[in-house]
């Protein structure tokens, strides 16, 4: 079974430090993360992995000042475009983009996926506490549009005020995990998304497609609940629900459980589901030994494998 995984994920060494001021990385994780060569490709074949699609780890580019985005944002690109000439075959990737300039973010996008041949952009969820909903971003829509390839919406670190609000009383070791990868991205990205389609994003960029892992970033199942509530606010207009599902898709990255998957097949359906491994945060064995055992039928369990991947991503 051919096997594309969507979201893996790099970080050159000489650009560690500045990428992740402030936030912290897994020891074990660094290793890996800066490897693009051997030992990447021997993960990869160990799992049956054919294709990784890679994208530098959040929150690349985002969280740097102005000036200095737009240079990083180009180096990452050029690394991973590297790697993609050294690999040929192998490796696939989304921009990273200065999204702090959005004018030079919208540029860079033109230029990897023109120049460079990468197949989509990543962003990073919210630039500095401001969403993908706000005018100030309209260039970089407008762009992934005009080129016809995918926006991953990943997850990064919550503003100052949320971790004051939410983290409140709990040790600081708990409450980073909490609202990171063991709740709070998950919330925050399917609420930016629902943001969008309030905020009209879809309306003015009806090519737009975009990606987001984690089995859905609990839009699977909360999205008919939110669809009731919000579809109110958009009379005679399409519904929440029906927006969402035209112009989101999903990856499995990080979920390996039966049940969550069931869902994200009943709300979106096999068509709208991709395979990741969210390397090398993710087990790249365990997630294609999943994919593999899963109670899919074969014609699905292509879709997921490799099939959509091809398709949205033209690989």
């Amino acid at each position: 079974m051919r096997l594309i995984a969507v979201e893996e994920h790099f970080l050159p060494s000489e650009h560690g430090k500045e990428v992740m001021a402030g936030y912290g990385l897994p020891p074990a994780a660094a290793g890996p993360l800066a490897d693009l060569g051997a030992g990447r490709i021997a993960v990869m074949d160990a799992a049956g992995i054919d294709v990784q699609v890679l994208s530098v780890v959040a929150p690349a580019a985002q969280e740097v000042p102005r000036p200095r985005a737009v240079d990083l944002a180009r180096a990452l690109n050029d690394r991973a475009a590297e790697a993609i000439r050294q690999y040929p075959g192998r490796f696939r990737a989304l921009a990273s983009l200065p999204m702090p300039v959005p004018e030079a973010a919208a540029a860079e996008a033109f230029r990897a996926v023109r120049d460079l041949g990468f197949c989509g952009v990543i962003i990073n969820g919210h630039t500095s506490g401001r969403f993908l909903d706000s005018a100030e971003f309209e260039p970089v829509l407008a762009a992934a549009e005009e080129l016809g390839v995918p926006v991953y919406l990943h997850p990064t670190y919550p503003p100052a005020a949320v971790i004051k609000a939410y983290g409140a009383g709990l040790d600081p070791a708990v409450a980073a995990l909490l609202m990171t990868a063991g709740w709070g991205w998950h919330a925050e990205t399917g609420m930016h998304v629902l943001r969008m389609v309030l905020g009209g994003v879809f309306d003015r960029h009806p090519r737009l497609q975009v990606v987001v892992g984690h089995m859905g970033e609990n839009l699977p199942f909360s999205l008919l609940r939110a669809d009731e509530v919000l579809s109110r606010l958009r009379p005679g207009r399409e519904s929440v629900a029906d927006t969402v599902r035209s112009h989101v898709h999903l990856t499995i990255s990080g979920y390996t459980t039966v049940a969550p998957l069931q869902c994200a097949l009943t709300v979106f359906g096999a068509d709208r589901l991709m395979f990741s491994t969210d390397y090398p945060f993710g087990d790249p064995v365990q997630h294609a030994t999943f994919l593999q055992t899963a109670p899919l039928s074969p014609e699905d369990r292509d879709k997921i494998a490799h099939t959509n991947a091809e398709r949205l991503f033209n690989i």
